[in-house]
């Protein structure tokens, strides 16, 4: 079942048009500099994340795993991550972790140099989901190991749970992600998948002191994804219903800068190395795509390779126009933001 429904979720995402209603992006606005006095071939676009040196504030935001068809798109991902020198996370290793035949779809990323790999494990499965066990500690290791992470990601799927009637046992899982803290070597990065962070729960990220990736309301709705496979009338009124639910990612980003976290990831509706400069800008220390990189893995390493080519290029030239010449110039650049959100 989770091997159908891996493989039902890219081609859904391929296939379907399953983004939010709007781009927040759209409403984020940086002040050009007509005397930016810098030269743009000595613009610096390298930053750090957890203390590992990344060429470009990119991730490579998990995207899927655990049916045969991602091992290639995975193996694509991470050569292009290796060659470009940014980051890279795996999607939900649940799969991998319940049988071993599926390991090497997410297991692949270990061929490739990647400077900055991220393990995926989800909230639910920390905690009792009737007859099923939580996770176990060995069992989180063996994700960690299963592609030599540097970091654990522990994914909040809460909306596309209750559209795809799944795991929806919720009681616990603060208390089980800070057991792990104490007994993980790694650092871990708690993950929303779309709904994003207000900063009442950013404020409980900050006192676990893990990292956090917003998955912010504007980029891919997993209840879109999820509508497209309910199987009855009540999974797709719910799937339709909250389709745009969630906070914004810049509003989400905002909400974590506040709150002091450190080591924050922007997810959610990053289109352009544009949108990418504005994330940073508002707190944000490397933005997450996934969306606009599935289609090109399906093809080759020098297809993703292209397109993030592109996103740094954007980025970079977004750096000049604000006349930034390294990331912490960037993050000191005035925002202006079009619509207000707590």
């Amino acid at each position: 079942m989770i091997q159908e429904r891996k493989n039902e979720h890219v081609k859904i995402c391929l296939e379907k048009k399953v983004q939010a209603s709007k781009n927040y992006w759209e409403n984020v606005h940086l002040i050009h500099n007509a005397l930016p006095e810098i030269n743009k071939d000595e613009i610096s676009t390298s930053t750090k994340l957890f203390g590992k040196r990344l060429k470009a504030p990119i991730i490579i935001a998990g995207m899927t795993g655990g049916f045969q068809g991602a091992k290639k798109i995975n193996e694509n991902l991470a050569e292009a991550a290796s060659i470009l020198g940014i980051g890279f996370g795996v999607g939900s290793q649940r799969a991998g972790i319940e049988n071993k035949s599926l390991e090497e779809t997410y297991s692949v990323v270990k061929k490739y140099d990647v400077p900055f790999v991220i393990a995926n494990i989800g909230a639910p499965q920390l905690v009792k989901q009737g007859n099923k066990k939580p996770l176990s500690i060995r069992e989180i290791n063996d994700a960690i190991r299963m592609v030599d992470a540097d970091c654990l990601a522990v994914h909040l799927n809460f909306l596309q749970e209750i559209v795809q009637n799944g795991d929806t046992n919720a009681k616990g899982c603060l208390n089980a992600i800070e057991t792990i803290k104490k007994s993980m070597k790694k650092p871990i990065i708690l993950k929303e998948t779309g709904a994003g962070i207000s900063f009442e729960i950013a404020r409980k990220i900050k006192k676990l002191k893990t990292g956090v990736d917003v998955g912010g309301l504007g980029g891919t709705s997993f209840a879109g994804v999820e509508y497209y496979r309910a199987k009855n009338e009540m999974q797709r009124r719910i799937g339709k219903t909250f389709w745009d639910w969630g906070i914004p990612t810049p509003a989400s980003v905002l909400n974590c800068k506040k709150a002091g976290i450190k080591n924050i990831v922007a997810t959610g509706g990053i289109r352009t190395g544009l949108d990418g400069a504005k994330a940073i800008a508002l707190g944000a220390d490397c933005f997450g795509m996934a969306y606009l990189l599935l289609k090109p893995a399906t093809k080759n390493a020098k297809a993703v390779i292209e397109e993030l080519k592109i996103f740094i290029e954007e980025l970079r030239s977004t750096m000049f126009l604000v006349g930034a010449k390294n990331i912490r110039e960037l993050k000191e650049k005035t925002v202006i933001m079009d619509f207000m959100w707590e």
